[in-house]
């Protein structure tokens, strides 16, 4: 499991995914979070501008994230 050290508050799920270069852009974050691809916390979540924080786990294509 990778981790990701948070700066602020949140960071919006879209984001997160480029920020761990798991898509190759906005518009593919978008798409992948639209059709299902991604969980949070375990489980499916919609929303692309989620807020994710510290503690959070993101799971896509075989690669897991904690927000620490």
């Amino acid at each position: 499991m990778q981790t990701f050290t948070l700066q602020g508050e949140y960071i919006q799920m879209i984001q997160l995914l480029k920020a761990m270069n798991w898509v190759e852009h906005g518009a593919m974050a978008q798409w992948v979070v639209e059709e299902g691809l991604v969980k949070y916390n375990g489980q499916v979540d919609l929303r692309k501008r989620l807020k994710v924080r510290v503690g959070d786990i993101v799971e896509f294509d075989g690669n897991k994230v904690k927000v620490i």
